[in-house]
């Protein structure tokens, strides 16, 4: 290390990398540098006015006089003193430099990172190193909190649930629970607990708690939500007014809904006379509601309006000609005031056409729907990773997709392959011999007829798989049901017979094996032999 920066010949870049390893390294051998932090009070000879200046003052700078570590993290601009005073002593007078009239306010904590929210779970006792990464995938994944730009920002349905957790289960969410918890379940580890005393006892109370909440009418759990929540869903207005009055109507009172997808939203009690509404998130206007982004190439103004699923652009007004404008809602990720009139324009005009599938000619589209980007052909849905393929995605890429999707089975897994392959039906299409879950069946488009189990899949032959897709489809074999109902109606005194001598049903059953198309309507017709014993009465 006697070799120091100023010494090296490399280039600048390296120099300031190896003058960085070189401070750091000589800093680490050094004593540590001794501070106090002082409370510093100035005050004008007759009392009026005081001054007071918080910081530290080094009382020994050890490694401080090579390297300071805090230089990493400081801004441009800032001082590189930071919060260090000057040395002084009680009573000393001051010499005045100058005065800055500078306003300062107090700022908000800032939000949590996915590192520093493990560091305070880590301080109060929640969780385990192992744990740390679902959680916050889990947090991420069911839209409790989203990042941006590293930060997590709470969503209306975190504080919902928040909400809900907090009136209902506070036991459960306080932080020394969880902590309490994961000690005993050490405990438990370590052989010192019983872990049946630690399941029984919280079950006890827990399922206890899970009772009362369940006798709890939707309407009640509404009124404590928005009792909790209402200093976020009713900030105080300028005029100040009651934020819960409607800015609408004048006379009803704000409330917090839900809807029928299982959101919740802000509405008007005086509803169905008032349809006042908007999200839970949206402060006093819903925050877009009514913005023009300017006209159509027809001459229609284009608005950004809030609604009680969020955010959506509409074309022109609702008249009694029209009264269901075209709208569209804006994807998620899409913040509402960087919308542009382009933006809004490309999402009115979805569905969007891609071409014509090379195989059969039908169009192929791209579109938003509820669970996110997709394209449509025929009846095949594909959903796209990205909102914006769904207006830059070309047919090349969408044949892709779509095959992938094909290749895939029903739920997400590999397609099964045909056990054998009858011919074609005279209808049209194939006939396939498939695997299915409770044995193999005989497929035709949309008709699956189970094979008999005393019939082989290798062993059926075209003439038997179009009887039986004819008696599933209800085409051949329910045509000569009826006739058999007939019969079976005017012999019911034989049929009662036939009970009174069991050998004879055999050879019922027999005779019916030899047709197929008459065996299962010919042992329908029980009602009528339960009747016969009424006849002989």
């Amino acid at each position: 290390m006697a070799m120091g920066p100023e010494k090296i010949r490399v280039e600048d870049d390296q120099r300031k990398l190896y003058d960085l390893i070189w401070k750091r390294t000589i800093a680490s051998q050094m004593a540590a540098a001794r501070m106090e932090r002082t409370v510093v009070d100035l005050a004008s000879p007759d009392g009026e006015v005081a001054f007071r200046a918080n910081g530290q003052v080094v009382l020994f700078d050890g490694y401080l006089k090579v390297y300071d570590q805090g230089r990493d993290d400081r801004q441009d601009g800032e001082d590189e003193d930071g919060g260090r005073l000057p040395q002084v002593m009680q009573g000393e007078a001051v010499d005045k430099g100058a005065v800055t009239p500078d306003q300062h306010f107090t700022q908000a904590p800032p939000r949590y990172t996915e590192a520093t929210l493990v560091k305070r779970m880590e301080e109060l006792g929640i969780g385990r190193p192992s744990t740390y990464a679902s959680v916050l995938t889990t947090i991420v994944d069911r839209e409790y909190v989203r990042k941006d730009k590293n930060r997590l920002f709470p969503e209306d349905k975190g504080r919902l649930v928040t909400a809900f957790l907090s009136n209902f289960f506070h036991r459960y969410v306080e932080y020394d629970f969880t902590a309490d918890l994961e000690a005993e379940l050490d405990d438990v580890s370590a052989g010192e607990r019983d872990y049946k005393d630690v399941l029984t006892r919280f079950w006890r109370d827990f399922s206890a708690a899970v009772a009362e909440t369940a006798d709890l009418r939707i309407g009640e759990v509404l009124t404590r939500i928005d009792d909790f929540l209402s200093p976020h869903l009713y900030p105080l207005r300028e005029d100040g007014l009651d934020p819960r009055q409607c800015q609408v109507c004048g006379t009803g009172r704000l409330h917090l809904k839900t809807s029928r997808s299982g959101g919740a939203f802000i509405g008007c009690g005086n509803y169905p006379e008032c349809r006042y509404t908007r999200p839970i998130s949206g402060g006093e206007e819903g925050g877009v509601d009514g913005k023009v982004l300017g006209e159509d190439a027809d001459g229609n103004p284009i608005s950004l309006r809030s609604g009680r699923f969020g955010p959506y652009v509409q074309r022109g007004e609702a008249t009694s000609d029209q009264p269901k404008p075209d709208r569209a809602s804006l994807p998620k990720g899409w913040a509402p005031d960087t919308l542009t009139l382009d933006r809004a324009l490309e999402l009115l005009s979805l569905p969007r056409q891609v071409g014509t599938h090379p195989d059969d000619g039908q169009p192929v589209e791209a579109a938003i729907g509820r669970f996110g980007p997709f394209i449509k052909h025929g009846a095949t849905y594909a959903n796209l990773t990205d909102v914006e393929e769904v207006f830059t995605i070309g047919m090349n890429r969408a044949v892709e997709v779509l095959a992938q999707k094909r290749s895939r089975g029903p739920r997400g897994g590999p397609a099964a392959a045909p056990l054998a392959l009858l011919g074609p039906h005279p209808d049209g299409g194939e006939i396939q011999v498939m695997p299915g879950k409770y044995g193999p069946y005989v497929k035709w488009e949309k008709v699956n007829a189970t094979l008999p189990k005393d019939i082989a899949p290798e062993a059926l032959t075209l003439e038997e798989a179009l009887v039986l897709i004819a008696e599933k489809a209800g085409k051949g074999g329910k045509a000569k049901k009826a006739p058999a109902r007939k019969t079976a109606t005017k012999k019911a005194p034989a049929k009662t017979a036939a009970k009174t001598t069991p050998k004879a049903a055999p050879a019922k059953r027999a005779a019916a094996k030899k047709t197929a198309t008459a065996a299962k309507p010919a042992t329908k017709p029980k009602p009528a032999a339960k009747s016969a014993p009424k006849m002989k009465a």
